[in-house]
């Protein structure tokens, strides 16, 4: 039995999509360890805590700076050891030390076809681009921020009159089907993280991630 501890923010609905993985058998042979929050009313610690999965909340306010809250933060992943660390809407900037520690066995989803629109507010930025396609990317994290290797990516129309939650709720859906499948893979040792690139079955896969459209 492989184990993932899940870092959240917010509401974690692709925390549930993991959860939803594992319970199913999608995301074979394995289980949550736990899910760490630095925020106290985060609704994905209800969503853990109502799967029986062990919750953890760090409080920004109690550590110096940035890098004592990722050492601390680092401690508590490694109490569950965690095959794969998952970012599931987890707002903070990570360290350098931290970010290395989990080199190549963290994940994150981004919601924008990368290198597209890094940072936040990715549909605003496309709707008001007048981009006709948006979606969401897979991708190991590294340093840069949103600049990790891409894995997987899906795509989405964007209409003439679509509003930011038009736009969330398509990218949401296809977020919840890609996100378990690429941990599966991971889980699985089909993929991982080689000189800077993703590879997955033995290939190294594109700067879009798998099966990109050339």
């Amino acid at each position: 039995m492989k184990n993932i501890v899940v870092l959240i923010s917010g509401s974690g609905s692709n925390l549930q999509a993991m959860i939803d993985a594992c319970q199913s058998g999608t995301i074979h042979d394995t289980r949550i360890a736990a899910v760490i929050s630095n925020k106290a009313d985060a609704y994905g610690l209800e969503r853990a805590r109502l799967a029986g999965i062990d919750t953890v909340h760090l409080a920004v306010s109690d550590y110096s700076d940035r890098d004592a809250y990722d050492r601390a933060m680092a401690e508590k992943i490694d109490a569950f050891q965690p095959d794969l660390v998952i970012l599931a809407g987890f707002m903070r900037i990570l360290s350098h030390e931290f970010v290395s520690h989990y080199q190549g066995r963290m994940l994150n989803v981004h919601p924008s076809l990368l290198p597209k629109y890094t940072g936040l507010h990715t549909h605003q930025r496309a709707i008001e681009a007048g981009d006709k396609e948006h979606g969401t990317s897979v991708h190991f994290v590294t340093e840069e921020l949103d600049g990790g290797p891409v894995i997987l990516q899906a795509k989405v129309p964007v209409f003439d009159n679509d509003t930011v939650e038009d736009v969330t709720a398509r990218v949401q859906q296809q977020e919840h089907r890609i996100y378990p499948l690429v941990a599966n893979w991971f889980l699985q040792d089909r993929l991982s993280m080689v000189d800077e690139g993703a590879v997955f079955d033995g290939q190294r896969l594109p700067p879009h991630g798998y099966a990109a459209e050339e």
